[in-house]
Formats: structure tokens, sequence, C-alpha cells
């Protein structure tokens, strides 16, 4: 797979979660998808993402850098919200916060095999 070709996946992934269409996750996820070498599968994996839409409503993946290195995407995504209570154990409770999440992705067949993710917990603790 083209570079080009992989990262335009990998953008229809974001708008995927972005309209939360859990109907099309199946096309860009893998039905093994691993999180953090925590194997969920793809029911697991949507009830996590379906779990962060609940802890934020107003979330929104904003892609900050991307790099597109087949079968593997980097990933700097941005995110300005107000997650509800607690989140990352800090007690956020709807005030407005910005934060990044550097990920990688391994992609197997076209999908997301393998997805590794680390939050910037400082930035948000800096907010409260």
């Amino acid at each position: 797979m083209a570079r080009e070709e992989l990262a335009d996946i990998y953008r229809d992934y974001i708008a995927c979660l972005n309209r939360q269409n859990w109907a099309a996750l199946g096309q860009f996820v893998h039905h093994d998808v691993a999180h953090n070498a925590r194997p969920l599968g793809l029911s697991g994996y949507r009830a996590m993402l379906e779990q962060d839409f609940r802890d934020i409503p107003d979330l929104h993946f904003d892609i900050a850098l991307l790099i597109s290195e087949p079968p593997r995407i980097a990933a700097r995504l941005r995110f300005d919200c107000r997650p509800a209570g607690t989140f990352l154990g800090l007690a956020v409770n709807s005030k407005r916060v910005s934060f990044c999440e550097n990920v990688f992705y391994e992609f197997n067949g076209g999908k997301i095999r393998q997805v590794w993710s680390v939050i910037d917990k400082a930035a948000i603790e800096a907010q409260l």
C-alpha cells in the first residue's frame, strides 16, 4: 500500500470517529485489534470509543501531524474539549482543556490491527 493511500484511509477513519459512525468502524479496524498491547477485538475497541464519547460529549479528533510509513501511521491528535467528571484520574468536571495524543497504528490488510497511544496528561494537569 502506498503512503498516500494509507494516509487517506487513516483520514477516513478519523472522519468515521468524528461522525460516531460505529456501523462503519469495521471498514477501518481489524477484527483482532489491540490497543496498548491489550487485545480488544473490534467490539471491545468500539466499546472503548463509545465510552470516550460518553465521557467527553464534545470529543473531536483533529489531526495535527500525520506520518505514513506503510504499514504504519504515526499521528499527533489534538483535542480541545470538556470531559465530564473524571478524566485520566483528574477531576476535570466539564472544564475546557486542550491536550494532544501521540499514537502509532499498524495496519494489516488495510485495517488498523495495533494501536499504541499516549495522552499528554501533564498538559491537562497544568490547565486544572
